[in-house]
């Protein structure tokens, strides 16, 4: 049986040696650029900077506090076991990027373009992927709960065993997203939205709220 969760994602190009660069005492500026470097087992704080590129970046073991990279450009980047929450990365590119055993909770997001990215065993809960562009995005056993993707625009995204409770999806078309292996109780959508969504028997029974319908 074809498996409806596999979604084509392009890995990103890092290269084998990375420079190793710490980050203590650093000054982000606007407009800086940092290229085929290796980020590990720190803390980046209090960093407040717009148009910060990363690119072949692999950031491990790093925690994020009080970051603010707002219009950033992340391409070619993997995020392992690292902390960004409540970071501000709204209206980014976030392109061939892997987050992996990662911790999300209230990332900013709003109105960024990620492509080409998978995010596999991480806690997004109260993420915001508001006003966002999603384009071959892959989330895997990922807890989603009370995340928000409002007014979003999606092409070949994946949800694959995700707890999507009480997520806001409305003004979102989700024709063709999958959500038959996840927990979407509570999830906050539009009828018209749902158009074309597959979802299983039960999750049907549970949305049938949305027309008014009984199912006895």
């Amino acid at each position: 049986m074809k498996d409806k969760s596999k979604c084509k994602i392009m890995s990103p190009n890092i290269p084998q040696k990375l420079d190793e660069f710490k980050f203590f005492n650093d000054i982000v500026k606007n407009e800086d650029n940092y290229y085929e470097k290796i980020i590990e087992d720190c803390t980046i704080e209090e960093q407040n900077a717009e148009y910060v590129a990363f690119k072949q970046i692999v950031f491990k073991n790093v925690t994020f506090k009080q970051v603010n990279f707002k219009i950033a450009d992340f391409t070619d980047v993997r995020f392992e076991n690292c902390d960004l929450s409540n970071v501000n990365f709204s209206e980014s590119i976030i392109h061939k990027t892997e987050i992996i055993n990662c911790k999300l909770v209230g990332i900013n997001l709003t109105e960024s373009s990620i492509q080409n990215v998978m995010i596999d065993n991480s806690n997004c809960s109260y993420a915001s992927f508001m006003f966002s562009q999603l384009k071959h995005v892959m989330f895997k056993d990922c807890s989603m709960v009370n995340s928000n993707f409002q007014d979003s625009n999606f092409y070949k995204v994946n949800f694959s065993h995700c707890n999507l409770q009480r997520s806001e999806m409305f003004g979102t078309k989700l024709r063709g997203i999958d959500f038959s292996t996840c927990d979407i109780e509570g999830i906050g959508v539009r009828i018209d939205d749902l158009k074309g969504a597959i979802v299983s028997p039960m999750q049907a029974v549970s949305l049938s709220r949305l027309i008014g319908v009984i199912v006895n």
